[in-house]
């Protein structure tokens, strides 16, 4: 199972890796590159920037001016890839504490605990990032789409991809760490019956000294003085 975690840990901080690279990247959506050389021949646009880009390999860019300017999606996927990111980072450090190959955490049921709320940290983080890069893609299918829309077209940029690969990562490594926390807690559960039943099933017997007789009720005294007495006169008769 620690290497399952371990498993686990890895993917959760592969996926926070691709999901930061994903907010800070400038390609969330871009225009087809033309063939020329004089003039731009891409425009890139991203969360924070905006970009113009040549095919000799100058690159140009500045950042969206005003917040309150801003078009609603892309505060909305700033927030969600933001919080995707405060959650991965928890969830890592969480992972850290509660993974069993490590000394801190306590108990092996604080560990337990802690273990699965990195899981569902990690899974939320997934959530967020795949949220933010479907919302922003739908946008830009529906812009290119759409046979009123006369405004610049773009297409998807390589940003929403890392998105939603380190979306799915982050979803892998939590459901990892949810499913062996419950596998330990079943496995501790089914031990801690069958030592309940065992201590229950031995309970009637009592240790006894050698040369130490049982104690026995006066009605069952007299029925074993009489059996006795039978058994005595039974071997004087054959003799």
């Amino acid at each position: 199972m620690t290497g399952w975690q371990i498993l686990a840990f890895l993917s959760g901080l592969a996926g926070l890796c691709s999901t930061i690279a994903a907010t800070l990247s400038n390609e969330w959506r871009a225009t087809s590159r033309a063939s020329s050389v004089i003039t731009a021949t891409w425009v890139l646009q991203g969360l924070w920037n905006n970009c113009a880009g040549n095919a000799i390999g100058a690159l140009h860019c500045r950042p969206h001016l005003t917040i309150f300017s801003i078009e609603g999606y892309i505060q909305a996927c700033r927030g969600l890839m933001i919080a995707a990111i405060c959650l991965g980072l928890f969830g890592s450090v969480l992972a850290l504490i509660g993974m069993k190959c490590t000394k801190v955490g306590g108990s092996d049921e604080n560990k337990a605990r802690i273990t699965c709320f990195a899981g569902v940290d990690f899974i939320l983080c997934g959530i967020c990032s795949l949220s933010a890069c479907s919302l922003y893609a739908h946008r830009i299918t529906t812009e290119f789409f759409d046979p009123m829309f006369m405004s610049q077209k773009y297409e998807l940029g390589a940003a929403l991809f890392i998105g939603w690969a380190g979306g799915i990562l982050c979803i892998l490594g939590g459901s990892v760490f949810c499913l062996s926390v419950a596998d330990s807690f079943s496995r501790s559960h089914s031990q801690a019956n069958y030592i309940y039943r065992g201590a229950a099933s031995h309970s009637h017997i009592t240790a006894y000294t050698r040369g130490q007789t049982k104690p026995v009720k006066e009605g069952h005294a007299a029925d074993n003085s009489s059996s006795s007495r039978v058994q005595h006169f039974d071997k004087n008769a054959y003799v």
